[in-house]
């Protein structure tokens, strides 16, 4: 089995660092100052006061790898239509891609049914490059939950989390979701192969199209904008509007919103993803955690007041940052 992955910074590095441990076939995509020190000194895994380092395949040129059976995507959701072409000589006939990347998915109203079947997100997919440049057919839907850090070119620490969640569109146990869940797992890491992916989709979306925005425009840590009253009314409201949009699509959330929150206060002075990115000169993820959500609003015409304003604001900040466009 062949495994290549798209994106081996932080997650990617993790998962790839885990599955060279266990022996496996994979390679790794990557760029710059981390390429080239993983290309001279291996891949370092710092996890449980363990500092391992390993050998691996890595190139920024896909065409050096060849044709794999899965290509596990771990790059930020608006970085991959742009690579779509570049991915093009990893893939044969029979290749699965694995879509993990955070967010409302591309391939969403895959084999989901009703009147919305097939229907072609813009927010992101725009001009439908990974419809029809990969194909919804190859996707394998994945949902991650490891947080990870490259603290130095060519090092990537561990935090917290294994768990790597796959499922097919139409929730069936394909024999290509086994086979990656056994190899994921030989490796060390959770592979759960789930029916309801999109539950999980949306329940980490939950927290993403509130907490990443609010913490971007207030700069405020997790503990903070879930405990202070205004940012914590502010948020619920977002995730309510968000979870009629997702219960008219089907989905059923195990939890409720005040639970989500409180959880997400738990986790303490945690800087979201979105406020890393800014504060460090990264382009945000704001699209696929937010814009898209704001679609699907559109498309089931459910009101999204709370959303669209802060999407307005955090659109703004991100360019006058020059990282949104």
């Amino acid at each position: 089995m062949k495994i290549c992955i798209f994106g081996a910074g932080a997650i990617g590095g993790y998962m790839g660092a885990k599955l060279a441990e266990a022996g496996a076939e994979v390679s790794l995509v990557a760029r710059g100052r981390h390429l080239a020190a993983m290309q001279e000194k291996g891949l370092t895994l710092i996890e449980g006061g363990e500092t391992k380092t390993f050998s691996v395949h890595a190139s920024e040129d896909p065409a050096e790898l060849g044709v794999q059976d899965y290509v596990i995507i771990t790059l930020k959701a608006h970085s991959v239509p742009a690579a779509v072409g570049t991915m093009q000589p990893l893939m044969g006939p029979e290749t699965t891609i694995v879509s993990g990347v955070n967010g409302v998915p591309w391939w969403y109203f895959h084999k989901l049914g009703g009147r919305l079947e097939g229907t072609r997100l813009a927010t992101v997919d725009p001009g439908n490059i990974q419809w029809d440049g990969f194909g919804p057919e190859r996707v394998l839907g994945c949902v991650v939950y490891p947080a990870a850090e490259v603290i130095a070119p060519g090092i990537v620490q561990h935090v917290e989390g294994n768990r790597f969640s796959l499922g097919e569109p139409d929730g069936t146990k394909s024999e290509r979701a086994i086979a990656l869940s056994k190899a994921l797992t030989a490796a060390g890491l959770r592979a759960p192969v789930r029916p309801r992916l999109r539950d999980e989709i949306w329940v980490k979306l939950w927290g993403n199209l509130s907490f990443n925005p609010i913490s971007a425009l207030t700069h405020a840590t997790l503990d903070v904008l879930c405990t202070d009253p205004g940012t914590r009314e502010v948020a619920r409201k977002m995730m309510l509007e968000a979870q009629k949009i997702a219960e008219s699509l089907g989905v059923k959330f195990p939890v409720d919103v005040e639970r989500r929150i409180d959880g997400a206060a738990a986790v303490g002075p945690h800087r979201t993803s979105m406020l890393q990115d800014l504060e460090a000169g990264r382009p945000m993820e704001i699209d696929a955690l937010l814009s898209a959500v704001q679609e699907l609003g559109r498309l089931t015409k459910i009101p999204t007041p709370n959303i669209d304003t802060v999407l307005a604001l955090v659109q703004l900040r991100g360019r006058v940052a020059g990282l949104y466009t």
